[in-house]
């Protein structure tokens, strides 16, 4: 049972934005795939409508336990994680070159979408109990990289699912720094990383796929091949800026319907909003971003403990950089790697990982006076 004085405290403007935020991706979702064209597109709007029921059921699930729970339980969701990637290798099913999904009959999932939490739960344990005794040495960074994330990182990668382990690092690293490193182990990793990138780029550069690497070539000069490899990124930059200040209105867009825009109703749903609202309204968009982000770090500031603290942190992380990355690709800032929008884009398993970890951040929220320990 829920204590009544922790649901006074119930963050209802948080949960209110969200739902807000994919109530938009819905009718965005609608608009980008009209006129249809078959019966399974059609339907794309309403499975998300769908699952937005799903994730609110998950959502009061995770709230009514006690987030120190869940941190103690990091561990063995980590290690279920991990097994799940393997076996996504192993017998995952394949769409548009890659391998991503577990195919149960009745519903397909993407396990990396989901140990994105796994991870954050396992590692804010973990940082939670590293700073009781000291500061983070070199020692404990290479014990934390090669367990949290080169092993996870390296059978995503197999998928692959660049996307999502540049999500990883982004994580992993920002919630280090958090925790706090010498500042000699900076110092040098920055050094190493500098003289490392030639050698490092090379072998990267020789594992990636070919769309992978013709991604990174659009991403460096659009216009090497505008209706190839550049396609995707210009038609992105067309479609938001054909929508000026204010917009041309809902369902009056026509990139995404006609069909110019690729992965319109998913990677690139922004540009189809951008072009029916234009500027002021991706600045409301953006506002609402906002409000999660900032609510999530005075969340992690208010946190009771350093477990809620890292847990806030982390999840608050996740969804700035999901932000910041997807709407680069799609202004052409950052080269494309597949990475939703948060709460907006098409896809049941994206959607309901984010009303989990926004879960999470209303668990920790509720739960910050002392009263309730």
């Amino acid at each position: 049972m829920v204590d009544r004085r922790i649901l006074k405290n119930f963050d209802w403007s948080l949960l209110f934005v969200a739902l807000v935020l994919s109530l938009i991706g819905v009718m965005t979702i609608y608009s980008a795939t009209r006129p249809v064209v078959d019966v399974e597109q059609q339907s794309f709007y309403l499975k998300q409508f769908y699952w937005i029921g799903i994730s609110l059921i998950c959502f009061f699930l995770i709230v009514s336990i006690d987030y120190r729970w869940i941190a103690r339980s990091g561990y063995i969701f980590f290690g279920f994680g991990i097994v799940l990637l393997i076996i996504v290798l192993m017998a995952g099913r394949r769409g548009l070159g890659a391998q991503r999904w577990l195919d149960l009959g009745f519903l397909s999932f993407q396990p990396s979408e989901f140990f994105k939490i796994f991870f954050i739960m396992a590692f804010s344990r973990y940082l939670s109990d590293m700073k009781q005794e000291a500061i983070l040495g070199l020692k404990d960074l290479l014990k934390m990289g090669f367990i949290f994330f080169i092993i996870p990182a390296v059978l995503i990668l197999k998928q692959p699912n660049l996307g999502t382990v540049m999500i990883l690092l982004f994580v992993f690293v920002s919630m280090i720094m958090t925790a706090g490193v010498r500042k000699k182990i900076v110092v040098m990793t920055i050094i190493i990383g500098l003289i490392s990138v030639p050698f490092v780029g090379n072998v990267l550069w020789g594992g990636l796929k070919e769309y992978q690497k013709n991604r990174i070539v659009a991403f460096v000069n659009p216009n090497v091949d505008p209706r190839g490899v550049g396609y995707n990124i210009n038609q992105s930059k067309v479609s938001i800026g054909s929508g000026g200040f204010f917009g041309k209105g809902y369902l009056k867009g026509t990139q995404g319907a006609l069909r110019f825009l690729p992965e319109r109703h998913t990677d690139f749903i922004f540009p189809v909003f951008a072009e029916e609202w234009g500027f002021a309204g991706s600045i409301v968009l953006f506002i609402m971003y906002l409000f999660i982000v900032l609510r999530g770090f005075d969340t992690a500031r208010r946190a009771r403990d350093l477990t809620g603290s890292f847990l806030a942190m982390g999840v608050t992380f996740m969804f700035s950089f999901y932000f910041i990355i997807n709407i680069g690709m799609t202004l052409g800032m950052v080269p494309v790697v597949g990475v939703p929008l948060p709460f907006i884009s098409y896809g049941g398993t994206a959607l309901l990982s984010n009303f989990i970890a926004l879960g999470i951040l209303t668990n920790v929220r509720m739960r910050r006076f002392a009263l309730f320990y």
